[in-house]
């Protein structure tokens, strides 16, 4: 079973303020609940091939994974992927511009889970929509304070 998780959320500042907070690895505590660590492979700051390290706590297991950051356009788009671990993911952010001045932030969770993580497929749809929508909603009061 593949994973296809989309979210958004509207984001009353300028599109390049949320994008330079959002794709700044060194920001993911303070915004995604569910992930503890962030230690990095490369040297800063993020660019494309950059490797980062996660650790992260999801549906009552600890993860760690590395991702790859594999695009980056300025302001609107950024996507890393990792092929490690029990779940494959590639997460991809983008930004689009709003007609009152703000941002369009979605997040795209995408991935086959393998092995164990396959019986659990079905649970982590609903979980991740829920983390993402959270998720999202700590990042717009951070950004908007």
């Amino acid at each position: 079973m593949r994973v296809d998780v989309l979210s958004e959320i509207e984001i009353s500042r300028p599109r390049d303020q949320v994008a330079a907070y959002a794709s700044d690895p060194d920001n993911a505590t303070g915004w995604y609940k569910n992930i503890k660590v962030v230690e990095w492979k490369s040297p800063k700051p993020a660019t494309e091939g950059s490797k980062i390290a996660f650790v992260a706590r999801f549906l009552g297991r600890e993860l760690s994974y590395t991702y790859e950051i594999t695009e980056m356009v300025a302001d609107g788009r950024f996507v890393m992927r990792t092929a490690e671990g029990p779940f494959p993911m590639e997460t991809t952010y983008t930004w689009e511009d709003t007609p009152t001045g703000g941002t369009r932030m979605t997040i795209r969770n995408r991935g086959a889970p393998a092995g164990f993580s396959k019986l659990f497929a079905p649970l982590m749809v609903p979980a991740m929509r829920r983390a993402n929508r959270k998720d999202l909603s700590r990042l717009k009061t951070i950004l908007e304070a």
